[in-house]
């Protein structure tokens, strides 16, 4: 076997994401592997992902934060060269190099075949697919996106991040100089979250799906670069889409705050990206109380997205949300 390259010293700074953006979010085990993938101990993230087993929202997550890390190229290769038939090492190999191709460090022919050679090993696994979908977004047909989603909902019918990625990438459409209320986005938002049962997180899909609007309107210069000056946020669409997310949050999560670790009542891995998504259309939609409810479940854990939509500075943009939320209240 070819030596390992040597760890990085410890303490040494790593690139991250925007300042005060954690993308463990509030999985502590998650965070320590990262911690530990820095220092060149790529079997934490091997006994993570094992502990981690078919919890496929979970693998998903855990698996493109791993596959993020700046260094997780190097140690993804060397554990799958130390296991050369590990579905979860190839899994690994898969999403990071699809974080490469992201970073303009790979070819993404190469990461396809990587994401393809991962699935052939773990064909119940929606995560490669899911590693596929994200290269698909910004380097695929509507079709690759397309044939992506349907691969992970076959296999994993109300994956979280996919419905998000699948949102993003619909959005994206733009015809014409303002918005089109009968949009695709909002249709497949509003079908995802009637299908889901009813303590699914998809019910707050509708919502990112008009943040992802916002984002591309705003890219295109008709919206306002300040989301809370926009009226995007004053529709009817958007406040029913709102008052039906934020009804579902008192049902499921705002009730039982601290039944479960990580994620909220309902447990889930990327509720905090929810709450965000939430947080924000409150806070746009001028619904200030309701947004400082927000605020105080989420502490911490910003999200980039979508607080750093159109082009600001996540971290910030968040900080000042919630301090004007928190005064009013």
């Amino acid at each position: 076997m070819t030596p390992p390259p040597p760890p990085p010293p410890l303490g040494r700074a790593r690139r991250k994401a925007p300042s005060g953006v954690r993308p463990a979010l509030d999985d502590a085990e998650l965070a320590a592997s990262l911690d530990a993938l820095a220092q060149g101990r790529w079997t934490a993230a091997r006994d993570l992902l094992a502990a981690t087993g078919t919890d496929w929202d979970r693998r998903g997550h855990r698996l493109l934060v791993l596959g993020a890390a700046r260094t997780g190229a190097v140690w993804a290769r060397e554990w799958q060269l130390a296991e050369p038939d590990s579905p979860d090492a190839a899994a690994f190999v898969a999403a990071a190099a699809v974080h490469r191709v992201l970073r303009g460090k790979e070819a993404a022919e190469a990461a396809r075949e990587r994401c393809l050679a991962a699935a052939g090993m773990a064909p119940a696994d929606p995560t490669p697919w899911l590693a596929m979908l994200l290269l698909a977004r910004t380097t695929g047909t509507p079709d690759a996106r397309e044939h992506a989603f349907d691969q992970v909902r076959a296999r994993h019918p109300g994956h979280h991040h996919a419905h998000h990625l699948m949102a993003a990438c619909l959005a994206e459409h733009q015809s014409g100089d303002a918005d089109d209320p009968l949009h695709q986005v909002y249709d497949f938002a509003a079908w995802a979250a009637e299908q889901a049962p009813a303590d699914s997180p998809l019910a707050v899909l509708p919502v990112v799906a008009h943040a992802e609007r916002y984002r591309v309107l705003a890219a295109a210069g008709l919206e306002p670069a300040d989301p809370a000056a926009s009226g995007h946020w004053a529709t009817r669409r958007a406040r029913q889409a709102m008052k039906a997310a934020f009804d579902w949050w008192l049902e499921w999560e705002g009730a039982n705050v601290g039944a479960h670790e990580g994620g909220g009542a309902t447990g889930h891995p990327r509720g905090m990206v929810d709450l965000n998504f939430l947080a924000h259309a409150k806070y746009c939609e001028g619904r200030l109380a309701e947004a400082a409810a927000l605020f105080h479940r989420i502490g911490p854990h910003v999200t980039a997205e979508p607080w750093g939509y159109p082009d600001r500075d996540p971290a910030r943009a968040f900080r000042a949300a919630r301090d004007l939320a928190l005064r009013a209240t």
